[in-house]
């Protein structure tokens, strides 16, 4: 199936999943998860990602090629980049969509770094998604609790003319435990306001009946990394303690493959039952 973007899996008023790759594994777990589904998703490649293979292309190239290959529609996206360059580089190599993160400076320097990213991006066919309230939990930047004010949220969109907005609502990133509490009002009033789609970062923390309820309320693009990592993370635990001497990861990564496949269309399934905005 060709190649779709964020945006156009957007305009479906539904939560859309979008989860973060680590490694190959991730992708085919996660393509076949929304296949399973017979839901569209989102592959993210954060700059740690890229940090971590140590180049952008041979995980960008993966992702892309994993997505063209699926038989529901996948997007590509770079998630949390700070660099302009490693910006540039992804789109030139195929990636659709960007969020670029300058929520650490100034306002108006994130405004104004923020807007020239979104220039260079519109003029190649490429969505854009920002931050403007902080998110908790992030390498300790974004400050805890949070909040991002609609009003101030609605002027950034226009002066950025970003197509997507990451709003601080409760979540906080690379949660274990699953009991983050959403400001489920403030999600409806930026609903209200924001003439964009809305994310949420950090969902990992979030029970299911809280992300149901948060699509219900408003918010478009649900961002998950870590739940993912800890049920992956769980079957490899589980296939060594089970077989000590186990060296193949073939052995291993294939059960643990097949869980994250299986909780992708699980929760896929939580964030296709409410229509978006519909509480």
């Amino acid at each position: 199936m060709p190649l779709v973007g964020t945006g156009d899996i957007l305009k479906a008023e539904r939560g859309t999943g979008a989860f973060n790759v680590v490694m190959l594994e991730h992708a085919t777990a996660i393509v076949a998860g929304a296949e399973a589904a017979g839901t569209p998703v989102v592959l993210q490649i954060s700059e740690n990602c890229v940090r971590y293979h140590g180049a952008a292309a041979p995980i960008i190239a993966a992702a892309l090629a994993t997505a063209r290959a699926a038989a529901v529609p996948v997007a590509v996206h770079l998630d949390h980049a700070t660099s302009v360059d490693l910006v540039h580089e992804a789109v030139g190599l195929g990636v659709g969509s960007v969020m670029f993160d300058a929520s650490t400076l100034p306002y108006a320097d994130n405004v104004a770094a923020t807007a020239g990213v979104a220039a260079w991006c519109h003029a190649r066919g490429v969505f854009v998604e920002a931050e403007l309230g902080e998110v908790g939990g992030k390498d300790g930047v974004h400050a805890p609790g949070a909040r991002t004010d609609p009003a101030e949220a609605a002027a950034y969109v226009s002066a950025t003319d970003v197509d997507a907005l990451a709003v601080a609502v409760g979540t906080s990133h690379a949660m274990l435990t699953r009991d983050a509490v959403l400001d489920l009002d403030l999600i409806a009033e930026l609903r209200a306001a924001v003439p964009v789609p809305l994310v949420l970062h950090g969902s990992s923390g979030v029970p299911d009946a809280t992300l149901a309820a948060a699509v219900r309320h408003g918010m478009a693009k649900i961002n998950i990394a870590t739940h993912l990592n800890a049920v992956l993370t769980a079957e490899v635990r589980r296939a060594l303690d089970a077989a000590p001497a186990l060296v193949d990861p073939r052995k291993y990564l294939k059960p643990a493959r097949n869980a994250v496949s299986a909780e992708v269309t699980r929760l896929l399934d939580v964030l296709g039952g409410g229509i978006l905005g519909d509480n």
